[in-house]
């Protein structure tokens, strides 16, 4: 959900983003990992990666003898990373690597599995140089899975408000308006099935939070409403600004995070399938 400036220019603030964000996305994050089943001891690579945290509940699931590769294109990302694997003792079990998913160094049916999470096939054009590679590194038999955001609820009691905001470029994105239909996240089986990959699945995991907010959540949630929707106002009618800022400005007496009923909801979806044995 970092915007693509931010995912691409490795800064202090893109992995602040990131890291305050995910105790909110954790428990869901967890979830779609346990089911793609990775077997115990397996050596997998997590493409995109950004500061690793993802990559640690996928070495958690593989276990003691199992390895994580985690790949970004960001080096100050990769950096954290390596500094956040430390401090939580798994430097021996996940490892980083700055490269490309579209050009990767393993050799052909070298891994056990491939992941990715709000990357390849999340941005604007179909993955397809990303899958080739995904399925040509991963073994007959193993995984090939993606996971992206896919909905939102954030301002409960607002629909009309909300609906507004997801019909800008900003709540489309990465969709955008003109795009042909099969560039969408949600036709992904459909890229899957393109590269022979078999036992294709979907399914969706969803995330939320209930006041009262912890600090944490508070930060995080915060932080998602400025990702989610940046510069949509641009494209509000007066009324449509004046109403989201009260709601979404921290010094405002409204702020919807402040409200004792607050309940928020948001969805990521995974598709995976096999390599052809």
């Amino acid at each position: 959900m970092v915007n693509d400036d931010a995912q691409t220019d490795g800064g202090d603030e893109s992995y602040r983003l990131l890291e305050v964000f995910h105790p909110l996305r954790e428990g869901l994050v967890r979830d779609a990992v346990a089911a793609l089943q990775l077997p115990v001891g397996s050596r997998g690579l997590d493409v995109g990666c950004g500061v690793g945290l993802v990559a640690f509940a996928l070495a958690e699931a593989v276990g003691p003898e199992g390895r994580v590769v985690g790949l970004d294109a960001s080096a100050p990302m990769l950096k954290r990373g390596g500094e956040l694997a430390r401090d939580a003792g798994l430097a021996e079990r996940v490892s980083f690597e700055q490269g490309d998913a579209n050009r990767l160094r393993f050799e052909d049916d070298s891994l056990d599995w491939v992941w990715s999470a709000d990357c390849a096939g999340y941005y604007r054009e179909v993955p397809f140089e990303s899958l080739r590679e995904f399925a040509r590194v991963v073994k007959p038999g193993g995984t090939v899975a993606l996971l992206a955001w896919s909905s939102e609820q954030l301002l409960p009691g607002y629909p009309a408000l909300e609906v507004r905001l997801r019909g800008t470029a900003a709540g489309l994105a990465p969709f955008e308006r003109g795009m042909a239909p099969a560039r969408h996240f949600l036709r992904a089986p459909e890229w899957f099935r393109g590269f022979d990959l078999e036992e294709v699945k979907g399914r969706t995991f969803a995330g939320d939070a209930c006041a009262p907010l912890s600090d944490a959540a508070r930060e995080g949630l915060a932080g998602l409403i400025g990702m989610r929707w940046p510069e949509a106002k641009e494209e509000l009618s007066p009324e449509e600004r004046a109403e989201f800022e009260r709601l979404t400005d921290p010094v405002s007496p409204d702020f919807i995070l402040d409200d004792p009923a607050y309940y928020a909801f948001f969805t990521y979806t995974m598709f995976w399938g096999k390599v052809p044995v």
